[in-house]
Protein backbone atom coordinates (compact mmCIF):
# COMPACT_ATOMS: atom_id res chain seq x y z
CA UNK A 1 0.00 0.00 0.00
CA UNK A 2 1.36 3.49 -1.01
CA UNK A 3 1.37 5.36 2.11
CA UNK A 4 1.77 9.25 2.21
CA UNK A 5 3.78 10.64 5.49
CA UNK A 6 2.34 14.13 6.17
CA UNK A 7 4.06 16.04 8.75
CA UNK A 8 1.45 18.55 9.44
CA UNK A 9 1.96 21.96 8.13
CA UNK A 10 4.28 21.12 5.62
CA UNK A 11 4.74 20.78 1.92
CA UNK A 12 4.18 16.98 2.22
CA UNK A 13 0.15 18.39 1.70
CA UNK A 14 1.54 18.51 -2.11
CA UNK A 15 1.44 14.23 -2.15
CA UNK A 16 -1.85 14.12 -0.36
CA UNK A 17 -3.41 16.60 -3.39
CA UNK A 18 -1.61 14.37 -6.05
CA UNK A 19 -2.98 11.15 -4.67
CA UNK A 20 -6.73 12.99 -4.76
CA UNK A 21 -6.27 14.70 -8.48
CA UNK A 22 -4.99 11.14 -9.56
CA UNK A 23 -7.96 9.04 -7.71
CA UNK A 24 -5.36 6.12 -7.17
CA UNK A 25 -5.56 3.91 -3.85
CA UNK A 26 -3.11 5.16 -1.07
CA UNK A 27 -3.25 6.26 2.54
CA UNK A 28 -2.26 9.23 4.58
CA UNK A 29 -0.04 8.93 8.04
CA UNK A 30 -0.09 12.13 10.09
CA UNK A 31 2.63 13.39 12.06
CA UNK A 32 2.54 16.13 14.44
CA UNK A 33 5.42 18.54 14.84
CA UNK A 34 7.46 18.91 17.99
CA UNK A 35 5.69 21.46 20.32
CA UNK A 36 9.15 22.20 21.78
CA UNK A 37 10.64 23.58 18.46
CA UNK A 38 7.96 22.66 16.02
CA UNK A 39 10.28 20.24 14.19
CA UNK A 40 9.67 16.81 12.86
CA UNK A 41 9.33 14.58 15.88
CA UNK A 42 11.70 11.63 15.74
CA UNK A 43 9.52 9.04 14.57
CA UNK A 44 9.25 10.89 10.83
CA UNK A 45 12.74 11.50 10.78
CA UNK A 46 13.79 8.10 11.36
CA UNK A 47 11.70 7.85 7.35
CA UNK A 48 14.14 8.92 5.65
CA UNK A 49 18.01 10.07 6.18
CA UNK A 50 17.08 13.82 5.10
CA UNK A 51 14.73 13.77 8.13
CA UNK A 52 12.32 15.81 6.35
CA UNK A 53 8.79 16.10 4.75
CA UNK A 54 7.80 14.92 2.72
CA UNK A 55 8.24 11.00 2.53
CA UNK A 56 6.40 7.83 0.74
CA UNK A 57 6.55 4.54 1.56
CA UNK A 58 5.05 0.98 -0.19
CA UNK A 59 5.86 -1.77 1.20
CA UNK A 60 9.47 -1.50 1.43
CA UNK A 61 10.02 0.92 -0.63
CA UNK A 62 11.08 4.46 1.01
CA UNK A 63 11.75 7.94 -1.36
CA UNK A 64 11.63 11.84 -0.20
CA UNK A 65 11.58 14.96 -1.73
CA UNK A 66 8.18 16.86 -3.48
CA UNK A 67 9.37 16.52 -7.11
CA UNK A 68 11.00 12.92 -6.63
CA UNK A 69 7.86 11.43 -5.04
CA UNK A 70 5.82 13.20 -7.93
CA UNK A 71 7.68 11.75 -10.71
CA UNK A 72 7.92 7.99 -9.26
CA UNK A 73 4.13 7.95 -8.62
CA UNK A 74 3.49 9.20 -11.82
CA UNK A 75 5.22 6.88 -13.29
CA UNK A 76 3.93 3.80 -11.44
CA UNK A 77 0.47 5.12 -12.20
CA UNK A 78 0.39 7.53 -15.01
CA UNK A 79 -0.04 11.14 -15.29
CA UNK A 80 -3.85 10.88 -15.17
CA UNK A 81 -4.34 14.18 -17.45
CA UNK A 82 -1.97 16.13 -14.64
CA UNK A 83 1.25 16.31 -17.38
CA UNK A 84 0.75 18.39 -20.70
CA UNK A 85 2.24 15.91 -23.72
CA UNK A 86 5.66 16.81 -25.03
CA UNK A 87 4.27 18.65 -28.38
CA UNK A 88 1.85 20.12 -26.13
CA UNK A 89 1.91 23.85 -26.09
CA UNK A 90 1.60 24.07 -22.62
CA UNK A 91 4.12 21.46 -21.93
CA UNK A 92 7.57 23.75 -21.39
CA UNK A 93 5.71 26.21 -19.02
CA UNK A 94 4.58 23.21 -17.20
CA UNK A 95 8.02 22.28 -16.97
CA UNK A 96 9.52 25.57 -15.88
CA UNK A 97 6.76 26.15 -13.08
CA UNK A 98 7.28 22.70 -11.86
CA UNK A 99 10.69 22.81 -10.98
CA UNK A 100 10.80 26.64 -10.34
CA UNK A 101 8.66 26.43 -7.74
CA UNK A 102 11.36 24.58 -5.19
CA UNK A 103 14.15 25.79 -6.94
CA UNK A 104 13.74 29.02 -7.11
CA UNK A 105 10.27 30.32 -4.89
CA UNK A 106 10.27 28.09 -2.46
CA UNK A 107 14.15 28.90 -1.68
CA UNK A 108 13.40 32.51 -1.96
CA UNK A 109 10.73 32.05 0.83
CA UNK A 110 13.41 29.49 3.05
CA UNK A 111 15.66 32.83 2.90
CA UNK A 112 13.35 35.07 3.87
CA UNK A 113 12.58 32.78 6.58
CA UNK A 114 16.56 32.38 7.93
CA UNK A 115 17.37 36.17 7.58
CA UNK A 116 14.04 36.90 10.13
CA UNK A 117 15.15 33.67 12.47
CA UNK A 118 18.79 35.18 12.43
CA UNK A 119 17.16 38.84 14.11
CA UNK A 120 17.35 40.65 10.98
CA UNK A 121 15.32 43.75 11.07
CA UNK A 122 15.34 43.63 7.31
CA UNK A 123 15.78 41.00 4.83
CA UNK A 124 19.08 41.60 2.72
CA UNK A 125 18.44 43.70 -0.17
CA UNK A 126 18.72 40.64 -2.40
CA UNK A 127 16.88 38.51 -1.08
CA UNK A 128 14.02 41.02 -1.10
CA UNK A 129 14.63 41.28 -4.27
CA UNK A 130 14.08 37.86 -5.00
CA UNK A 131 10.94 37.25 -2.95
CA UNK A 132 9.42 40.35 -4.17
CA UNK A 133 10.63 39.09 -8.51
CA UNK A 134 8.92 35.46 -7.08
CA UNK A 135 5.91 36.67 -6.22
CA UNK A 136 5.43 39.33 -9.26
CA UNK A 137 5.93 36.29 -11.42
CA UNK A 138 3.09 34.38 -9.68
CA UNK A 139 0.55 37.22 -10.06
CA UNK A 140 1.58 37.74 -13.97
CA UNK A 141 1.60 33.87 -14.66
CA UNK A 142 -1.90 33.42 -13.55
CA UNK A 143 -2.75 36.89 -15.33
CA UNK A 144 -1.87 35.23 -18.54
CA UNK A 145 -3.21 31.67 -17.51
CA UNK A 146 -5.65 29.78 -15.66
CA UNK A 147 -3.23 27.31 -14.10
CA UNK A 148 0.76 27.71 -14.02
CA UNK A 149 1.18 24.62 -16.05
CA UNK A 150 -1.52 26.96 -18.75
CA UNK A 151 -5.02 25.84 -19.15
CA UNK A 152 -5.69 22.82 -16.67
CA UNK A 153 -4.53 22.34 -13.73
CA UNK A 154 -0.70 20.16 -13.69
CA UNK A 155 1.39 19.04 -11.76
CA UNK A 156 3.19 22.39 -11.39
CA UNK A 157 0.34 23.38 -9.38
CA UNK A 158 0.41 20.85 -6.95
CA UNK A 159 4.12 22.05 -6.50
CA UNK A 160 3.29 25.43 -6.27
CA UNK A 161 0.62 25.60 -4.16
CA UNK A 162 2.41 24.64 -0.67
CA UNK A 163 3.82 28.17 -0.88
CA UNK A 164 0.98 30.03 -1.81
CA UNK A 165 -1.45 28.78 0.81
CA UNK A 166 -0.23 26.82 4.10
CA UNK A 167 3.27 28.41 4.00
CA UNK A 168 1.42 31.90 3.47
CA UNK A 169 -0.69 31.16 6.44
CA UNK A 170 2.75 30.73 8.95
CA UNK A 171 4.73 34.04 7.41
CA UNK A 172 0.85 36.03 7.70
CA UNK A 173 1.36 37.22 4.14
CA UNK A 174 -1.38 39.13 2.74
CA UNK A 175 -2.19 38.91 -0.64
CA UNK A 176 -4.93 41.77 -1.13
CA UNK A 177 -2.53 43.24 -3.92
CA UNK A 178 -2.88 40.02 -5.55
CA UNK A 179 -6.43 39.57 -7.99
CA UNK A 180 -5.02 37.03 -9.89
CA UNK A 181 -3.51 34.70 -7.48
CA UNK A 182 -6.54 35.14 -5.37
CA UNK A 183 -8.57 34.22 -8.23
CA UNK A 184 -6.30 31.18 -8.91
CA UNK A 185 -6.62 30.18 -5.37
CA UNK A 186 -10.79 30.02 -5.90
CA UNK A 187 -10.71 28.08 -8.46
CA UNK A 188 -7.73 26.03 -6.51
CA UNK A 189 -10.61 25.95 -3.45
CA UNK A 190 -13.88 24.83 -5.52
CA UNK A 191 -12.02 21.41 -6.71
CA UNK A 192 -12.98 18.24 -4.77
CA UNK A 193 -9.97 16.48 -4.76
CA UNK A 194 -7.78 19.54 -3.07
CA UNK A 195 -10.93 19.89 -0.40
CA UNK A 196 -10.88 16.46 -0.05
CA UNK A 197 -6.62 16.31 0.42
CA UNK A 198 -6.88 19.25 2.91
CA UNK A 199 -9.40 17.72 4.95
CA UNK A 200 -7.13 14.70 5.57
CA UNK A 201 -3.27 16.66 5.87
CA UNK A 202 -4.88 19.60 7.41
CA UNK A 203 -8.13 17.89 9.63
CA UNK A 204 -10.17 21.39 11.32
CA UNK A 205 -7.71 23.64 9.71
CA UNK A 206 -9.37 25.80 6.90
CA UNK A 207 -7.35 25.79 3.97
CA UNK A 208 -5.64 29.60 3.32
CA UNK A 209 -7.11 30.47 0.41
CA UNK A 210 -7.45 34.18 0.55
Amino acid sequence: MLTVHHLRLSQSERIVWLCEEMGIDYEVKLYNRREDNRLAPDEYKALHPMGIAPVITDGEFVLGESGAIIDWIVAQYGDRGLIPDKNHPDFADHLFYYHWANATFMTNGMMALVANFMGAKELPPFVADRVQKGWAIVEKRLGEADYFGGSQLTTADIMMGFQLTTSRAMSGMNIEGMPNLQAYLNRIGEREAYQRAMAKAEPGMPPKLD
